[in-house]
C-alpha cells in the first residue's frame, strides 16, 4: 500500500500515532496498554474460559500490543477493517498460538516458539467481533479522553465536573463543598465540558480507521445537548470504571 494511498484512509491524528509506534516511541506503546490493555485482558480471559491464569492474560495482551506496534504501518484499513476488530484479531492469534503451544507440550514435543506471520492482517482472519467487545473499545476511548482532562486540569475545576455530572450532586452542594460560588461552578463545568469534547473527538480520531468507529459517539449520544452529553458520559465512565477496577484488582491478586 503507498504512502498516498494509506494517507487518503487514515485521517492526521492517526498516521501521526502510527509513527510514534513505528518510531518505537516508549509512549506510544505504554498509552495502548493504558487505553487498551483492560479491554484486551477481559476478551482473552473470556476466551480462556478458566484455563489461563491472569499473569498469562497479561503476557498474552503485551505479545498483542507488541505485535500492533510492529506492523500498524503495514496495516490496510481496507482488507481489514475497524482499529478495534485488528486488536481482537491479533489477541485471537497470540491465544491460538498459547493454546497450541501448551497442546504441543502436553504430547512431550517441546514446541518452537514463533512469530506472528501477519495472518491476522487479512480480512479473511478477521474475527468477529461481538457488541459487548465493541462496546468496551469504544469506552475505552471515551475513558481515556476523560482521564486526559483531568490530567490536564486544575484539581477545583475537574472536581467540579467529576461532583455534578459522575457523582450527581446538586450545584449548590459542589459549591459549597469545593468553597466556590454557585456561578463558578457552572463556569467550571462548562469549561471541563468543552475540554471533554475536544478530547473525545481527538480520541476518536486517534484510533478509528473507518467512519462507522468516528460516528459511534453520536450514536452513544455524546453529540447531543449539555445533559445528554452528561448523562451518557457518565454513564459510559461508570461502565468503564467498573472493568478498570476488575482488571486492577485481579493484576493485584497475580502478585
Amino acid at each position: 500500500m503507498t504512502a498516498h494511498k494509506q494517507g487518503a484512509v487514515l485521517n492526521a491524528l492517526t498516521t501521526s500515532f502510527v509513527k510514534r509506534l513505528r518510531d518505537r516511541d516508549e509512549s506510544a506503546w505504554f498509552e495502548l496498554w493504558e487505553v487498551f490493555g483492560p479491554v484486551l485482558r477481559a476478551q482473552l480471559a473470556k476466551w480462556g474460559k478458566g484455563r489461563i491464569g491472569v499473569e498469562t492474560v497479561r503476557d498474552l495482551t503485551q505479545e498483542t500490543l507488541a505485535a500492533l506496534s510492529d506492523s500498524i504501518e503495514r496495516y490496510d484499513p481496507s482488507r481489514g477493517a475497524r482499529f478495534s476488530t485488528w486488536l481482537l484479531s491479533i489477541a485471537k492469534h497470540a491465544l491460538g498460538d498459547e493454546m497450541d503451544r501448551r497442546m504441543a507440550l502436553k504430547r512431550g514435543g517441546g514446541r518452537k516458539a514463533t512469530e506472528f506471520d501477519e495472518r491476522f492482517m487479512s480480512k479473511a482472519a478477521t474475527v468477529e467481533a461481538d457488541d459487548a467487545y465493541e462496546a468496551n473499545v469504544f469506552r475505552a476511548k471515551v475513558y481515556a479522553s476523560i482521564r486526559k482532562v483531568e490530567q490536564e486540569s486544575e484539581f477545583v475545576t475537574f472536581q467540579v465536573y467529576r461532583m455534578r455530572v459522575f457523582d450527581g450532586m446538586a450545584g449548590r452542594e459542589v459549591a459549597e463543598h469545593l468553597g466556590v460560588s454557585e456561578p463558578t461552578v457552572s463556569r467550571y463545568l462548562q469549561k471541563v465540558r468543552v475540554q471533554i469534547k475536544r478530547r473525545l473527538s481527538e480520541t476518536i480520531a486517534t484510533y478509528s480507521f473507518t467512519d462507522e468507529e468516528v460516528a459511534e459517539a453520536d450514536r452513544a449520544g455524546l453529540s447531543g445537548e449539555d445533559q445528554m452529553f452528561d448523562e451518557a458520559l457518565a454513564d459510559i465512565y461508570h461502565t468503564q470504571s467498573r472493568l478498570v477496577l476488575e482488571d486492577q484488582r485481579a493484576a493485584s491478586q497475580s502478585y
